[in-house]
């Protein structure tokens, strides 16, 4: 079962699915879906990196109050994405176990599986979206009449450009090609892939030696995107997924990216690391049968000095940090 939707696994290569539900919710409703406060319900699982670009955009654009969120156990069954972690098994908002039902609501049996990001209709119980690869964006960009006083621009017009592609290279070998390095079926598979990681790992640590983040002086779509595979690096695809030429600890540029982007508000404040290890080695049993899950790693560093000051930027532009996470939707304290 993929672990995240959009993904398929077989007797050949690792391939993930275009999202198939693939409306937008803007500002003009042109898809019959008009941004409207309190409409719209999120649903994400902490685990899943794809889902976690969301709950940062949303965390840092300020749409808690505009945008609810429902966040799924990480451990799922065969209906998929569940919501066991509220009372009586059911989302509150949604009245819904399964992730599903809103899924079957649209389109019964659609082709791709129940995927997260995915953002319910909460007046009908239908889905609307489930395009990993467009939400976050569109929260950036058509959300704006709902965005707290502050906000970043997390795509801004004038570097679109370079931001596309930076992201498309991101994904292809690094967002994409860890799961292409874990599912691999044969040795040359698996070689070619965890290369190619590693390849664009460099690469973009020679970028980010002279700079403090991906594209221009301030966060981006782009730095969200790689933060969301960083953080998960050493936890599970160094092992689970095989991806183990150097740790993320071991790479001093890398390393002190993705801890400059964990300490910074909407970014660490927003993982959940048992979430993310208890799904990864519990729902893949094909890579892990016996569903054990490694105490380690020592998770402590995270907290430590990264000296990315040194490079200047702007985090959050002229805008300001997010205020404190709602009480509701808080993480466990980070332990080692």
């Amino acid at each position: 079962m993929p672990d995240d939707g959009n993904a398929a696994y077989g007797h050949k290569s690792f391939k993930r699915s275009p999202s198939h539900f693939t409306d937008r919710i803007t500002a003009d409703g042109r898809d019959g879906w008009p941004v409207e406060p309190g409409r719209y319900r999120l649903v994400v699982s902490r685990a899943c990196p794809w889902a976690s670009r969301a709950v940062i955009s949303r965390r840092l654009l300020g749409l808690e109050g505009a945008l609810s969120m429902a966040v799924a156990d990480p451990i799922q069954d065969d209906r998929s994405w569940r919501f066991t972690l509220d009372a009586d098994g059911r989302d509150p908002v949604l009245g819904i176990r399964f992730l599903a039902e809103a899924y079957d609501a649209r389109e019964k049996d659609a082709p791709g599986g129940v995927s997260v990001p995915a953002i319910v209709d909460v007046p009908s119980g239908r889905l609307v979206t489930n395009d990993f690869q467009r939400i976050p964006l569109d929260l950036a960009t058509e959300w704006t009449a709902l965005h707290r006083d502050g906000a970043p621009d997390l795509y801004p017009r004038k570097a679109r450009g370079e931001i596309d592609t930076v992201m498309a290279e991101v994904y292809e070998d690094v967002n994409n090609g860890v799961y292409a390095a874990g599912f691999a079926v044969d040795q040359e598979e698996y070689e070619a892939a965890c290369a190619g990681v590693f390849r664009r790992l460099e690469l973009l640590a020679r970028r980010l030696e002279g700079q403090r983040y991906l594209v221009g002086d301030t966060i981006t779509e782009a730095d969200i995107r790689l933060f969301t595979t960083l953080v998960r690096f050493d936890a599970v695809y160094h092992g689970h997924f095989k991806c183990n030429l150097w740790k993320l600890a071991e790479n001093p540029v890398l390393w002190a990216y993705a801890r400059d982007l964990f300490q910074t508000p909407g970014f660490g404040d927003t993982v959940d690391f048992d979430h993310i290890k208890r799904h990864y080695h519990q729902v893949h049993t094909g890579i892990n049968p016996t569903g054990i899950v490694p105490l380690g790693p020592d998770l402590s560093g995270w907290r430590g000095p990264h000296d990315r000051e040194r490079l200047g930027g702007r985090p959050f532009g002229t805008g300001t940090p997010p205020g404190p996470v709602p009480a509701a939707e808080e993480v466990p304290a980070l332990t080692a």
